[in-house]
């Protein structure tokens, strides 16, 4: 019997034994997670490389977003700033222990990186600790250190328009008498205009100091003022200036929009 067994597994009948399986082999062609992270991080670098080495400023091709900047990402976590007018003029840049604050139709902004422009001595220190709104606009910068732009877009507005008695320096030049048909319509379109263009202006500036510029300034906070302020300010002539650089008439063959004072320090002149 024993024979007859071992006779048996010796022709093959027994199939008891286990079948060894053979691996299953991995596709040389298939990438895993590993491998399109590298590649993705490669591609990215060489973006930033040659982002820097064109812009020769920046690796993100002048986007500059709040939470790779030191400075702004400490005030985040500080919490925003809240000052009276009264308040923001310590913050002048005459007191090297603090920040350059100015503030900008009600929004505070800091501008200590430009310490050479905005603190003392600078060509625009003048803005430094104050909202000085109007003189964004107008250009007048010592006459025009208030956030009160009533009047301020006759900046704009074609010279062949008198100014409103409130508005001018020489009431005896200014519009005395009601206007109607073309001449009324003329002045509607012109004030229209106008104040898109204070509208522009102010948001230029404001992009330059959010940083979105390449300069390293931020909104730090705003202004606190009692509500009425403004009705009981008195209202502001045009500076001379302003009323010098406002535009040709429109039917002038030399037609064309007031000069913007900041247009050429905003672009990085």
């Amino acid at each position: 019997m024993a024979d007859k067994t071992a006779a048996g597994r010796r022709n093959g009948k027994a199939t008891s034994e286990p079948q060894t399986a053979k691996p299953a082999t991995k596709s040389s062609s298939s990438l895993s997670i590993t491998d399109i992270l590298r590649i993705v991080g490669g591609l990215f670098l060489l973006n930033c490389l040659l982002s820097y080495f064109i812009t020769n400023d920046s690796v993100l091709w002048g986007w500059r977003p709040w939470f790779i900047r030191p400075a702004v990402l400490t005030r985040y976590f500080q919490g925003p700033v809240h000052l009276t007018d009264a308040q923001l003029v310590q913050y002048d840049g005459s007191d090297p222990s603090k920040p350059i604050y100015l503030a900008l139709n009600g929004t505070i902004y800091d501008v200590s990186a430009g310490a050479r422009v905005y603190g003392p001595g600078g060509s625009y220190n003048v803005f430094a600790g104050k909202d000085a709104a109007r003189g964004f606009i107008t250009g007048c910068f010592a006459e025009d250190s208030t956030p009160d732009m009533r009047g301020a877009e006759y900046t704009y507005v074609a010279s062949d328009i008198p100014l409103p008695a409130e508005y001018s320096l020489d009431p005896s030049t200014a519009e005395t008498e009601k206007v109607t048909g073309a001449v009324k319509s003329y002045r509607s379109n012109e004030l229209r205009r106008a104040r898109k263009q204070v509208q522009d202006t102010i948001e230029g500036w404001a992009k330059m100091f959010r940083g979105e510029g390449g300069k390293d300034y931020f909104e730090v906070g705003t202004v606190i003022r009692p509500e009425g302020w403004l009705e009981k300010e008195p209202k502001k002539a045009l500076c001379a200036q302003a009323i010098k650089g406002r535009p040709k008439p429109r039917s002038a063959p030399a037609q064309g929009q007031a000069q913007d004072a900041g247009a050429q320090y905003r672009g990085g002149r």
